[in-house]
């Protein structure tokens, strides 16, 4: 086999994203997203974060936060971010990151370390109560929040009161597929 008889597979293994749902709850796995973490260097934290917001159009996010538009930035730590766009338009999203940040922050490609389900519906409460200890009340549109799901680290981030993203580490997206699924199917 040659390089230009590969096909792309999905984290799940497909050829195309996996679709589920159950009940008024629908988990898409989204594959195609750019990331890139942004971790401010010391002493450089204020310009990182005018760095960061020239880059995504709107204020650097803070804490529990996401910001921006076409490049997204969502909280991840202590003045760390990480930077979500579309794959098909920024590919090079750490490349595009590390010309931004300058000498203010360390960059690292995240796209293929990480994977993407969004939840949409009415029932995403029910499904995230079962799934993660975060206070439901406190999330809002534009939160951003690190927890464990079915222990894998994970950042759930809130678009809308009807849709979720979730990420989680590719070397477990089984894992997180499963508990999800579970969890959906216990929520009915």
């Amino acid at each position: 086999m040659s390089v230009h008889d590969l096909v792309a597979i999905t984290a799940l293994g497909g050829s195309e994203p996996c679709v589920e749902t159950v009940g008024a709850v629908t988990c898409t796995e989204v594959p195609g997203v750019a990331l890139a973490s942004v971790a401010a260097r010391l002493g450089q934290e204020s310009k990182a974060a005018k760095a960061l917001a020239k880059l995504i159009g709107s204020p650097a996010p803070g804490i529990g936060r996401t910001s921006g538009e076409a490049l997204t930035a969502f909280w991840a730590g202590p003045e760390q971010w990480m930077v979500e766009a579309p794959f098909e338009t920024h590919e090079e999203i750490a490349d595009q990151a590390t010309t931004a940040m300058g000498e203010t922050a360390s960059v690292t490609e995240q796209t293929d370390a990480w994977t993407r389900f969004d939840l949409s519906g009415d029932g995403i409460p029910a499904v995230l109560e079962l799934l993660c200890q975060l206070d439901l009340r406190t999330l809002d549109e534009g939160s951003a929040a690190r927890c464990s799901i079915h222990h894998v680290g994970c950042f759930v981030l809130c678009r809308t009161s009807r849709l979720f993203s979730l990420y989680g580490p590719r070397a477990s997206v089984g894992t997180l597929h499963h508990a999800i699924i579970t969890a959906m199917r216990s929520a009915l």
